[in-house]
């Protein structure tokens, strides 16, 4: 303990002193000193009473049993019990009927887009506009068709989504990997594909291209290049590519072909979830 010493300002001193220079010993006031104790009752308390410290398996529960999950849970169960006549109401309806209903249409297009903010926009975009590899929503171009049932099938069921039998599935060949063309003729129905909505990179084999493409797309693809919805073929007339339109991505898209994968999300989403976003997509401006 160390000896009480009193400066001119009559300040009690810890004893310590340097060149001249005192320490002085002002305790804490006592409001301070209240607070602070108050405080770590407190936060004692409030760690008995509510989750706090974090273990191996999780935080501790408290001894109320609060947490907030359990909150949020209550908060989605009140909401789906208000809502739960208007998520009937449609999970029963005609796809082709919600549109001509002004309440269940504007209620489906509200959910949805809640929908599509939360499970779909990672891929697609918050707009919808998509990215390379994830298709467009805004426009009218459809691998599987743009009608709402279409669009309810889709999203139903995925596509090739090896845990649906139901999904929308496609394949396209590697025809360069698998050596199912040779690199010439690669080339050569590269430079034709791209002359159908375009320039090609070499005019040259273009005729060529043609008559590769007769014998090993068009089955798919349609004579004229225009796709087929019911296999998913792309129309390669429109100058809209799902992966680039360039030689280089599409020489890519044919020597090692594509292989996009969506989930299916029946079992995620409830029935009326799921032709609330439907009818939102439907929506945007490129459903048929």
């Amino acid at each position: 303990m160390s000896d009480k010493k009193h400066d001119d300002l009559d300040y009690e001193t810890t004893g310590h002193e340097w060149d001249g220079i005192k320490e002085y010993n002002k305790p804490l006031p006592k409001w301070w000193l209240w607070t602070f104790y108050i405080c770590i009752v407190w936060g004692i308390g409030y760690s008995i009473a509510y989750p706090a410290w974090p273990g191996l398996t999780g935080a501790t529960p408290g001894v109320l049993g609060f947490s907030t999950r359990g909150q949020v849970a209550e908060d989605i169960a009140k909401f789906e019990e208000a809502n739960s006549a208007i998520n009937e109401k449609l999970a029963a309806a005609e796809l082709t009927e919600i549109a001509g209903d002004p309440e269940l249409n504007g209620y489906a297009l509200n959910a949805g887009g809640a929908v599509f903010r939360t499970w779909c926009a990672q891929c697609h975009g918050s707009g919808a506009a998509g990215a390379v590899g994830y298709p467009n929503l805004l426009d009218d171009d459809w691998l599987w068709g743009g009608t709402i049932e279409d669009i309810h099938t889709t999203i139903s069921h995925g596509i090739r989504n090896e845990t649906d039998a139901d999904a929308r599935y496609s394949e396209m060949p590697a025809f360069g990997r698998d050596e199912l063309l040779e690199e010439g003729d690669v080339d050569a129905v590269v430079n034709y594909v791209m002359s159908l909505s375009g320039a090609p990179k070499d005019a040259s084999v273009v005729e060529t291209g043609a008559v590769v493409f007769e014998e090993n797309c068009a089955a798919c693809h349609a004579e004229d290049g225009s796709g087929d919805i019911f296999q998913g073929a792309p129309n390669l007339t429109d100058a809209i590519w799902l992966y680039g339109g360039d030689y280089d991505a599409v020489r890519e898209t044919v020597w090692n072909a594509r292989y996009g994968v969506m989930p299916n999300w029946t079992g995620r989403l409830s029935e009326a979830e799921i032709r609330a976003v439907a009818t939102y997509v439907h929506g945007l401006g490129g459903g048929e």
